[in-house]
């Protein structure tokens, strides 16, 4: 399948990020239902034997509609190459890889077909990974959920775009389908969503949690790298109720990265979001906010087509 391929498949283009322990089978599944791009971590299938599993189940509900699996290529994960190598057996059609140029998961994965798009942050990031034969590039802007980047999707885009003619996938507070229509006017393809996916009822993620990202404003996103030693985005009332200050984090580094059997606990109680959750006020289904995207979509292009 080839990215434009891909495209044309889709309803909305919308790729759902992978978010550790939210993402699994069923809200990928619903989002691949959708007409989207489903996508999950494969540390989420704890312990490793259910990945198999996972892959199955999707593969069955969902036939050939495009769904991804994202890869940690770090030194901490030690299920890197057995997953992998799942992956590879399951023809996964998308693998998105994050921390480190993807190297031989390039070739693998090439090797049956499918597609490797690569996280970035910086341009920078983006030329190593371009060097390693990436198909695409995931933008990880400012405001983005989880681990993300400070430059601004304006800074970024355009420099990206000065060195691959590719397809852009644009993460940082998108939450609607305004926001998808504007990330495309930059010069994206896709835009990366996942923030106001943990506010759906297929979310596999706590009601607490959901709660807190329709009640949260961009205000109350937190950035630090203390909980997994990279920088990253998380709502600052987990922090409080984990017993921690937030203006008052200790420092951190990428020395104490871990994305072994220890990555779900920094998730699991301290729960990441991005700044968009201020445009964020129900929790739907899956179905019910693709349709609502996909039609606000259509009315954001077409009045800015019209005549005024």
């Amino acid at each position: 399948m080839s990215p434009a391929e891909l495209k044309a498949r889709l309803a909305l283009p919308v790729i759902g990020a992978p978010m550790f322990i939210v993402s699994g089978p069923e809200l990928v599944i619903a989002q691949c239902q959708a007409g989207i791009v489903g996508s999950f971590p494969a540390l989420n299938a704890r312990p490793p034997e259910l990945l198999d599993q996972w892959l199955r189940q999707i593969r069955a509900a969902v036939g050939d509609a495009p769904f991804a699996v994202n890869q940690i290529v770090h030194p901490s994960n030690t299920r890197l190459e057995r997953d992998l190598d799942l992956t590879v057996h399951h023809r996964v059609p998308i693998v998105i890889t994050s921390l480190r140029a993807p190297g031989d998961v390039v070739k693998r994965v090439h090797e049956y077909g499918g597609l490797v798009f690569h996280d970035v942050i910086n341009i920078r990031h983006a030329e190593k990974a371009l060097a390693e034969g990436v198909d695409g590039l995931i933008l990880v802007c400012a405001g983005a959920g989880g681990h993300a980047g400070t430059l601004s999707p304006f800074a970024l885009v355009a420099e990206v775009r000065r060195i691959f003619a590719g397809p852009l996938i644009l993460a940082g507070a998108i939450a609607s389908g305004r926001d998808v229509l504007a990330a495309q006017a930059m010069g994206a393809d896709f835009a990366y969503m996942g923030t106001r996916f943990i506010a759906s009822r297929e979310a596999n993620a706590v009601d607490a949690y959901k709660q807190a990202i329709v009640a949260a404003s961009a205000g109350d996103i937190v950035y630090t790298p203390y909980f997994t030693g990279v920088y990253g985005n998380y709502l600052k009332a987990s922090i409080i109720a984990a017993g921690l200050d937030p203006d008052h984090l200790p420092a951190s580094d990428k020395t104490a990265m871990d994305f072994g059997s220890g990555a779900a606990k920094a998730w699991r109680d301290i729960w990441g979001a991005g700044q968009g959750v201020g445009t964020i006020a129900d929790i739907p289904t899956v179905a019910d906010l693709v349709g609502q995207m996909a039609a606000d979509y259509r009315t954001a292009r077409q009045a800015l087509t019209s005549p005024a």
